[in-house]
C-alpha cells in the first residue's frame, strides 16, 4: 500500500501562484510514477500533469501546459505541483496519484491506471 497526502492548497488571487505538494509513504517512492489530476465542482476529475520515476518525462493537460509544472524529489518521497498564473476555471480539488512502472522514464495519464490516491487539497482562485 502506499499512502498520498497532499498539503498547500488554499485561496489565490487570479494571476498568482501556488505550490502543492504530496507526500508518499508505504512504499519506495522512485518504484512510482506519479501524477496530480484535478476535480472542478460538478466536474469529473481530470488528467493535470504527470511525471516518470525519473522526473526526466512530464506530461500536461493542454489547459495548464505553460503554467504548471511537476516535479518530484525521491528523497523526500515527495511530488509537487507548481502553479502560476491561476483563472478561476483552475478551481477544484488537487488530487496527486502514484502507479508503480516498469520503465524508469514511463509517464502514465490515464486516471484508470493509477492505483492510489490522496485525499485532495483545495485550489480556490478568485477573478
Amino acid at each position: 500500500q502506499v499512502q498520498l497526502v497532499e498539503s498547500g492548497g488554499g485561496l489565490v488571487q487570479a494571476g498568482g501562484s501556488l505550490r502543492v505538494s504530496c507526500v508518499a509513504s508505504g512504499r519506495t517512492f522512485s518504484n512510482y510514477a506519479m501524477a496530480w489530476f484535478r476535480q472542478g465542482p460538478g466536474k469529473e476529475r481530470e488528467f493535470v500533469a504527470a511525471t516518470s520515476r525519473s522526473d526526466r518525462s512530464t506530461y500536461y493537460a493542454s489547459s495548464v501546459r505553460g503554467r504548471f509544472t511537476i516535479s518530484r524529489d525521491n528523497a523526500k518521497n515527495t511530488v509537487y505541483l507548481q502553479m502560476n498564473s491561476l483563472k478561476p476555471e483552475d478551481t477544484a480539488v488537487y488530487y496527486c496519484a502514484a502507479k508503480r512502472t516498469t520503465y524508469y522514464d514511463e509517464y502514465v495519464s490515464t486516471r484508470s491506471q493509477y492505483e492510489y490516491w490522496g485525499q485532495g487539497t483545495q485550489v480556490t482562485v478568485s477573478s
